[in-house]
């Protein structure tokens, strides 16, 4: 009876050579997927342009009291209202009830109100009137410090992160 001697024997294996194919197997795997995940992760930082909007700087000097000058940021129009000593006496000594929140709280300077100019309910952007701004399309109405005082509005306009550069110049947004 005729035998292939090939299949007679068994085959054995090296332990030690099993393990280095693994961990060399691994190893090669882990780099492949680091190097795919980095220009994926990378891809998801803000492009130059994006970074280019981050911030504002805004010269307020030339806003006169008891003026509003509208801004973009990001954008999103931002109103820098110059406000009289009568209108923050009345914006410190009132109190709405639908997003309570003190005026001292929402200002860093008593005379400069800085505010992203758009309607907490859909986002319309409200006109100015001398109470405050007043939504257009759903009626939300706004005082002077900008917070709700009446409509389907549920918060108060957003006071968007900012800086006194100095005693004329703001910068909104954060630095990156």
């Amino acid at each position: 009876m005729a035998t292939d001697k090939g299949f007679e024997q068994p085959i054995h294996f090296d332990s030690e050579r099993r393990d280095f194919l693994g961990i060399t197997t691994t190893v090669v795997g882990a780099v492949g997927v680091c190097g795919a995940a980095v220009p994926f992760i990378s891809s998801m930082n803000p492009s130059k342009d994006v970074k280019a909007k981050a911030t504002s700087l805004v010269d307020i000097a030339s806003i006169p009291l008891g003026k509003t000058h509208i801004v973009e940021w990001q954008g999103k129009p931002v109103f820098i209202m110059h406000r009289t000593p009568e209108t923050i006496a009345a914006m410190q000594a009132s109190q709405p009830d639908l997003d309570p929140q003190s005026d001292k709280d929402r200002v860093q300077k008593a005379e400069w109100l800085v505010v992203v100019g758009l309607c907490t309910h859909l986002g319309c952007v409200p006109n100015q009137t001398k109470d405050g701004w007043i939504c257009p399309c759903h009626g939300s109405l706004y005082d002077n410090s900008g917070r709700v005082t009446r409509g389907p509005a549920p918060t108060n306009l957003e006071v968007p992160y900012y800086e006194f550069v100095d005693d004329h110049t703001i910068i909104i947004g954060k630095v990156v």
